[in-house]
């Protein structure tokens, strides 16, 4: 598998994650973009490359300390970069195992979280973002630059291929803690999270779903309780049936 990391020269956790793989003398390529790394359309046509790791700042409003992995794409208007309604490809089981190798070596007081898909760029090669969050303090903490940079080396390095059972996720809130916990054990890969506020979605986006995790897709875990009612989780669990895609609740994917 060649793998790139791509980070911005605007974007001062993504040059600290790079600094620190320079340190780290990873012979992993590096590619630095000169706009902002969400709206880096298409750069996977610059690249030959098989995957893609976006090096990156996480921002949020309660300006927690985090780690964050998440894969990418729209379920609505692309209001941060990428296109409406359109996801880009993603490896359930890429995404699983940097995010359990972050839990295994994050030893700092950051909160460790996946996120919800939610924004650009919009690329065709299998992708996810590896992010330092939330304010600048902890963008150019050199300590989570590293951790993050090691996370990457060694998740490439040590990745093999796994019978997982392979699932996107449906319902609940953006840092999905129910999500994070199956993540983290070792039954079921999720490629993407669709939160509560991204619901509903119509067909087209399910099958982009399905089409788009580039592992043969066989589930979808569902927050039951985290739709905004339950007209919209039924309609919703019908047509991800319809596609032959076995519904499990979050309660069973825990205890199985």
């Amino acid at each position: 598998m060649k793998t790139i990391i791509v980070a911005s020269k605007l974007d001062p956790a993504g040059m600290n994650i790079i600094n620190s793989l320079k340190e780290l003398n990873s012979n992993i390529p590096i590619y630095i973009v000169d706009k902002e790394i969400i709206n880096a359309e298409n750069i996977d046509k610059e690249l030959n490359s098989d995957f893609i790791v976006f090096a990156s700042k996480h921002q949020s409003e309660k300006k927690e300390k985090a780690l964050t992995v998440h894969t990418i794409g729209n379920f609505k208007k692309a209001e941060y970069g990428g296109l409406d309604k359109t996801l880009s490809p993603s490896s359930a089981l890429l995404t699983k195992h940097f995010f359990q190798t972050l839990k295994k070596n994050n030893n700092l007081d950051y909160k460790l979280t996946m996120e919800a898909t939610h924004h650009g760029p919009f690329i065709e090669t299998p992708s996810l973002f590896i992010e330092i969050g939330s304010t600048k303090t902890e963008w150019n903490d050199k300590k989570a630059g590293k951790i993050i940079a090691e996370t990457i080396i060694e998740s490439i390095k040590t990745f093999k291929k796994s019978n997982k059972k392979i699932a996107i996720a449906l319902g609940g809130p953006h840092y999905c803690p129910n999500f994070n916990e199956i993540q983290l054990q070792n039954k079921y890969a999720i490629s993407f999270i669709v939160p509560k506020y991204s619901l509903p979605l119509d067909k087209s986006l399910i099958k982009q779903l399905k089409e788009k995790t580039i592992e043969p897709l066989k589930y979808a875990i569902v927050d039951w309780k985290g739709f905004n009612n339950s007209k919209e989780r039924d309609e919703t669990v019908k047509l991800i049936e319809e596609l032959n895609i076995e519904i499990i609740k979050t309660r069973d994917a825990r205890t199985n």
